[in-house]
């Protein structure tokens, strides 16, 4: 068995032995249960179901988090990635959450995945230590900044688009068309150009490295709360390996949730499989000189536009994001060229409606690759489903896809990770809405 649980990511760990195969493959509407073939287990203890998670980003700790938490019997769950938690496009994300789409209107289900990502964070924040945080003390500290967005338009057919869709929103994460006025006194310096403003109040902003880390933790917690129940107990693990295919966990677990983002196409047994495509985005952080007197507000939200500006506190932002299609650069570190290209583009659409970031100075570029689905009539959605079928191989192991988040990870993991793990442990698809699976019907890019 691998090493016990402990209270910090075990790295590097030993390699890991072979276990016990189980449950048959799964599809659409007709799998195999887990108890139709158990494995020899000591008297009266069942052997614990065995799930491996690959990839620790936004979609795999949804995943285990759930996996965990939905089981009502012995699990183990273990998470693979060399980087290591929020190592990927994940941890250099820009933050923002909201369930609307550019144009302000709601997205698909946008309130079941607004809800469900919201329970994520309360928990994280839980096991953070900061459940009743508003960004308070150290800002760099901080999990959540509840300040708000704001999205100004920059052109007639925008304003007109925004207008009207602001008059259908959630109630839990509301809109408010403002004037110039009423949106210069949240943001001193905001540029209006046609007098309106859509202001989501509560939307967020959140740090990603550090919601990721606090959600590994909640994870953590949980297998360590169960484990002085002798029926519930519960492991969870964390490996740093690299991941050259998946026949090399056919044979030690149940189920293999791959959550890898644009890398899942890389896998040998996926290539030219998956109907995604990759696009590398760079973030530019930027402070405000020591010597500056004049900060951000406290309180004032974040900016969406053409451009979009992340604010963590009264110095520091992020200005996002760049989009370069078809790349397979995933080194999250960025060249003095390329960031200078960004800088380019991004400084321009930033300044339409925030003249003073000209007054910050930059400090750093980073980049992640999003793995973006193909559109449907309910928009780009998540790929989800089990993928025996797809691979075209038979095995004792289920293979399951939580792929194409997009640049909406944050928004969609929650519910994405939710659906999945209720229908690994049930081993059925049909757990899954239709909306999530239809995507094996459409031609894999190539």
């Amino acid at each position: 068995m691998p090493p016990p649980h402990s209270a910090q990511p075990p790295s590097p760990l030993p390699p890991r032995p072979r276990l016990l195969q189980s449950l048959g493959s799964c599809s659409r509407g007709a799998v195999t249960s887990a108890a139709a073939s158990p494995s020899p287990s000591p008297p009266g203890r069942s052997r614990p179901l065995r799930y491996a998670v690959l990839g620790a980003g936004f979609a795999g700790l949804s995943v285990a988090w759930h996996l965990l938490k939905q089981s009502d019997s012995r699990v183990s769950v273990d998470v693979y990635d060399e980087n290591g938690v929020g190592g990927g496009a994940s941890g250099v994300s820009g933050g923002l959450l909201h369930p609307y789409s550019p144009k302000a209107k709601l997205l698909w289900r946008g309130g079941e995945f607004w809800r469900e990502s919201m329970g994520l964070l309360r928990s994280a924040e839980q096991a953070h230590g900061t459940a009743a945080s508003d960004g308070d003390g150290r800002d760099d500290e901080a999990l959540i900044w509840r300040r708000g967005i704001l999205r100004p338009p920059t052109t007639e057919k925008a304003a007109d688009i925004l207008l009207e869709n602001a008059q259908s929103c959630l109630q839990s994460c509301s809109l408010q068309v403002l004037d110039s006025d009423a949106a210069q006194r949240l943001i001193p310096g905001l540029r209006v150009p046609l007098n309106l403003a859509v202001y989501m109040p509560l939307a967020l902003n959140i740090n990603p490295m550090k919601y990721l880390q606090a959600l590994f933790s909640a994870c953590q917690n949980v297998a360590n709360e169960a484990s002085v129940l002798f029926s519930e107990q519960k492991e969870f693990n964390l490996y740093n390996e690299h991941i050259d295919n998946l026949h090399q966990f056919s044979g030690d677990y149940d189920a293999v949730i791959i959550c890898l983002g644009g890398k899942a196409s890389s896998l040998p047994e996926l290539t030219n499989k998956l109907p995604l495509r990759t696009c590398r985005g760079v973030i530019a952080e930027f402070q405000l000189p020591s010597d500056t007197v004049e900060e951000y507000g406290s309180q004032s939200p974040s900016i969406l536009s053409d451009a979009w500006m992340a604010f963590q506190g009264p110095r520091t932002v992020s200005v996002g994001s760049t989009w370069q299609w078809k790349s397979d650069n995933y080194d999250s570190s960025v060249c003095d060229e390329e960031a200078h290209t960004a800088m380019e583009e991004l400084l321009p659409k930033a300044s339409a409606v925030y003249p003073g970031i000209s007054k910050w100075d930059y400090v750093r570029a980073r980049a992640g690759i999003r793995a973006m689905p193909p559109l449907t009539a309910n928009g780009s959605l998540p790929l989800l489903g089990c993928l025996n079928d797809v691979i075209g191989e038979r095995s004792n192991c289920a293979f399951w896809l939580v792929g194409g988040l997009g640049a909406r990870g944050l928004l969609y993991h929650g519910l994405a990770g939710k659906l999945t793990a209720k229908a690994v442990i049930s081993s059925d698809e049909n757990m899954i809405p239709s909306e999530f699976t239809c995507w094996k019907a459409i031609k894999a890019s190539r």
